[in-house]
């Protein structure tokens, strides 16, 4: 894509390889950057929670995760004949409270595993607005469509944000002294929150993030939000509902997250992978044909030699 303006971008170390390691953790654009990592076959772990909207909920999550701590039944609640949890988002409700429960605790154990060995840590923000749960004054990361009087709604002020950021980085320094942690906000615009009040919380999150990168090694920003603002400046790379990004503006924004954090040479493995995932989609028009019998041992052939050398590789 030729685009006029570009945002100049700045090559970091240590790259992204295939032998790294890659926690991602946040908004629901982690996912999108997520499913990329999960296509080309690198090792990462993407939301145990699922989507976190706000710096106030990831920080949660990384205490409860770094701290080993765990959920009991008093932690729970039931709304609409589903078993919900304040911390976490309600993709992992579930009408068993003891699943429920047990995806909650297996999540952080798996989290804290994956913190202690992780090269990358990629923290995605989404907004800045947060729900206040008035019955038990507690800042809640989803509220399950109960009814909004049942919540204070805050904008979270700078130093508030840097203060969670902070403490979200000495955690994960806790048990991993030598990842680097990238920020990035989201470019999903929070318009249910009003125009004006998307634009008040971006600026929160953006100012926040950059006094926190002033302290201290291994700390990076990576800016999704303003590639999407400055470079896609276009309704076309938007999806129909002219709030979340296009599978195009997606694969835009990694192609330019690619250029700073992937190795050249790893790029090449990523052809390769790409190659044998393209050929698994690959429906044949005659597939008892000699020709797509062979097209599929050469698959398997480039398959088996790939997963020789990253045997953590599963297609």
């Amino acid at each position: 894509m030729n685009l006029q303006t570009k945002i100049p971008l700045r090559s970091k170390e240590p790259k992204i390889d295939y032998g790294s390691e890659v926690f991602m953790l946040g908004s629901c654009f982690t996912e999108n950057v997520g499913e990329k990592f999960e296509y080309y076959k690198f090792k990462n772990y993407i939301n145990p929670f699922g989507i976190l909207f706000h710096p106030k909920a990831v920080e949660t999550f990384l205490w409860m995760a770094t701290q080993g701590e765990q959920y009991t039944e008093t932690d729970l609640f039931n709304f609409n004949e589903q078993w919900h949890c304040f911390d976490a988002h309600s993709s992992l409700s579930n009408r068993d409270k003891d699943i429920l429960l047990r995806s909650l605790n297996e999540g952080l154990h798996s989290a804290k595993k994956k913190i202690e060995s992780a090269t990358h840590v990629c923290i995605t923000l989404g907004t800045a607005w947060v729900y206040r749960l008035k019955a038990l004054d507690m800042v809640v990361a989803n509220c399950h469509k109960i009814p909004q009087k049942e919540f204070d709604k805050e904008l979270l002020s700078i130093p508030e944000i840097d203060q969670c950021l902070h403490n979200c980085i000495h955690m994960i320094r806790s048990l991993n002294a030598s990842a680097q942690i990238i920020f990035t906000i989201s470019p999903v615009r929070h318009i249910k929150d009003g125009f004006v009040e998307n634009n008040r919380s971006k600026s929160c999150l953006i100012e926040a993030v950059h006094k926190v990168l002033e302290s201290g090694p291994n700390l990076s920003y990576f800016p999704s939000y303003e590639i999407m603002m400055d470079e896609l400046r276009d309704y076309r790379f938007y999806n129909a509902d002219m709030v979340h990004p296009s599978d195009t503006a997606i694969q835009y924004i990694w192609e330019r997250f690619s250029e700073v954090w992937i190795s050249e040479e790893t790029k090449k493995t990523m052809i390769r992978v790409e190659e044998i995932q393209k050929g698994l989609s690959h429906r044949a028009f005659n597939p008892d044909s000699d020709q797509h019998i062979s097209f599929l041992k050469k698959m398997e052939s480039k398959k088996s030699k790939l997963q020789e050398e990253y045997p953590f590789m599963n297609f």
